[in-house]
């Protein structure tokens, strides 16, 4: 279980997480060495699981981001894990998630502009168990953040 001064690292990590255990250390009110067993206690248990770097898309060409619900054919679990593994295999595919309600899975993902998206919702079409698409353009992303709160 974790405590408040996990959180604070959690929270800070999040936020930044180029920071020398040095700089994290101090901004969580810990010893270097106590900061850095913390911190290798939340990776060993998988509370971390990685580290990345967080990218602008505009910056790296992707000028649109949409929601798109799929609804399948059917619901058998060849069919969900044909589905999975195909759409993993496109990468402007940020994320997929199975949801509960109307549509089967949420995907989100980026496109440099109209062009490109139609190319990969025609991809998305295309693929064998989807009967059905629904797309929303994102116009602005409010929160600015995918940061878990803890």
């Amino acid at each position: 279980m974790i405590d408040d001064i996990d959180r604070k690292i959690l929270r800070e990590l999040q936020s930044d997480c180029s920071k020398s255990i040095a700089e994290l250390a101090d901004k969580v009110g810990l010893s270097k060495s106590a900061c850095h067993r913390r911190v290798k206690i939340l990776e060993d248990s998988a509370i971390i699981d990685g580290y990345r770097a967080s990218l602008r898309p505009k910056a790296v060409g992707y000028e649109l981001s949409f929601y798109v619900g799929v609804r399948l054919k059917g619901q058998s679990d060849r069919e969900m894990g044909s589905f999975e593994k195909k759409v993993l295999k496109i990468p402007e595919v940020v994320s997929c998630r199975l949801m509960t309600g109307q549509t089967d899975y949420l995907l989100y993902l980026l496109a440099a502009d109209a062009d490109d998206y139609e190319r990969i919702h025609h991809r998305l079409a295309r693929i064998e168990e989807v009967a059905n698409l629904e797309s929303s353009l994102v116009l602005r992303d409010v929160s600015g953040s995918s940061s878990i709160p803890v």
